[in-house]
């Protein structure tokens, strides 16, 4: 009987974790340009522009912290897997609540939106950790 104990999160989850987030970015970000640019104003529009833009990079951030999980998941696994983590919940609140922010003009949704910049802080911060203590071992 062969036994896997898994430690971390598994390059192939995160990796298409980033991949559903980059795709799901060019459809709002579509759905923005042709659907919403008539509707909301400039401002708002912009603002929803900026959780496209984040969600997108965020996107790239979990394809980057795959590619970490592969190369040093095994001796960092809960460092890998917290920035994916951050990345993740990051793009959910700073992206998200733009996204309902511009929508709805509900105001006191904007307050998530720092929560979510200090989640991807946290993961650039996570995965720039991981990548020193992986690659020194």
């Amino acid at each position: 009987m062969n036994l896997k104990i898994r430690t971390g999160p598994e390059p192939r989850t995160l990796f298409v974790s980033g991949a559903v987030s980059a795709g799901t970015a060019v459809m709002i970000g579509a759905f923005g340009a042709h659907g919403l640019r008539s509707a909301l104003p400039g401002d708002m529009l912009a603002i929803f522009e900026t959780g496209v833009r984040y969600q997108m990079y965020h996107a790239f951030a979990l394809l980057a912290t795959s590619w970490a999980a592969a190369q040093w998941g095994s001796r960092l696994p809960r460092s890998v897997a917290a920035s994916g983590w951050f990345f993740g919940l990051g793009t959910i609140f700073f992206s998200g609540s733009l996204y309902i922010l511009s929508i709805t003009g509900i105001g006191w949704i904007g307050a998530m939106t720092p929560i979510g910049g200090v989640l991807f802080i946290a993961g650039w911060i996570t995965l720039g950790y991981s990548a020193w203590k992986g690659a020194r071992r």
